[in-house]
């Protein structure tokens, strides 16, 4: 094989194939370990999530109890409905946050701004190409 690509066409052929093939798989290794790290960091955020949920809602209900308590019992309906209103804005808050780093959330970052410096290093060569060709 290796006086096959030593020699002419054939070898250069040879050579630019075993060339994309190392970059395609340089690639695609990249991207599976991008693939990895985002599975761990999604299941690590879940973990997090769910921790802060259950530990939140325990905090809520009994700060809730406790100042409830505190006032008269001719009072508490109004207590309980600001708490509520309050606990509903938090909410509405939180889940506009949600939904905007939902949608700006970017995956396999590395391997789109590696492809990205593949197709401008093609393009200039490209470029190189047609400028020996006019000339």
């Amino acid at each position: 094989m290796d006086a096959i690509r030593s020699n002419g066409v054939v070898g250069t052929v040879a050579r630019v194939i075993d060339t994309a093939l190392a970059t395609v798989q340089n690639r695609v290794e990249l991207f599976s370990v991008e693939l990895q790290e985002e599975k761990s960091r999604i299941i690590e955020a879940m973990l997090f999530a769910g921790a802060v949920l259950v530990m939140g809602s325990m905090t809520i209900t009994l700060l809730t109890l406790a100042v409830v308590m505190m006032f008269s019992e001719s009072a508490r309906l109004v207590a309980l409905s600001v708490l509520g209103l309050v606990y509903l804005t938090v909410t509405v808050v939180g889940a506009c946050m949600l939904r905007t780093r939902l949608k700006n959330w970017v995956s396999f970052q590395g391997t789109i701004g590696e492809i990205k410096k593949d197709r401008a290093c093609l393009e200039s060569c490209q470029n190189c190409d047609d400028a020996k060709k006019n000339s």
